[in-house]
């Protein structure tokens, strides 16, 4: 018979790892980016699709916030995030698991770049229809977009999210 916990303290270490994992394939994006891009260098020049060195010192979306509010939102995203995976066991499950995964990574790989540089590196540019371009993300910004989306999948109909006992 498995020590209890034993399987629990399994899934946590996958958590970690698919955690870590994504910290450092964002953080190897970005790094490509700034050693091969220019600040406002695009590649293609023109298309639906670029890849542009964007320096990103604001908020969400590039939204003007005053400088510490992104760190400090950073942190208290992850700890949240990390306190209901420890008190909710129905975030053991796969999905819920991969969704907090997922903004986990993205929130850290953010928070790397605010602690490392002051600013993050954006890069994924979208030209949606004539001059209009949706701001530049990063493959942080898609995973903690994800992991909100598959969040909020998993939370439908589920009362164990709502009432731990």
């Amino acid at each position: 018979m498995p020590r209890v916990g034993s399987i629990r303290d399994k899934r946590q270490g996958e958590l970690f790892l698919a955690i870590a994992i994504l910290i450092v394939v964002d953080q190897l994006s970005k790094l490509w980016v700034r050693n091969g891009l220019s600040v406002g260098q695009s590649l293609p020049e023109e298309g639906t699709l670029r890849l542009t060195h964007v320096i990103n010192s604001g908020g969400v979306f590039g939204l003007p916030a005053p400088q510490p509010w992104p760190v400090v939102f950073s942190v208290l995203i992850i700890i949240g995030l990390l306190l209901l995976y420890y008190r909710y066991p129905a975030f053991d499950k796969p999905l819920p698991k991969i969704a907090l995964g997922l903004l986990v990574g993205g929130a850290v790989g953010n928070l790397v770049d605010r602690l490392r540089f002051g600013y993050v590196t954006d890069f994924i540019d979208l030209n949606l229809w004539g001059d209009f371009h949706w701001p530049a993300f990063n493959l942080a910004d898609c995973a903690i977009v994800l992991g909100v989306f598959l969040f909020a999948i998993s939370l439908l109909g589920r009362r164990e999210y709502v009432n731990p006992n």
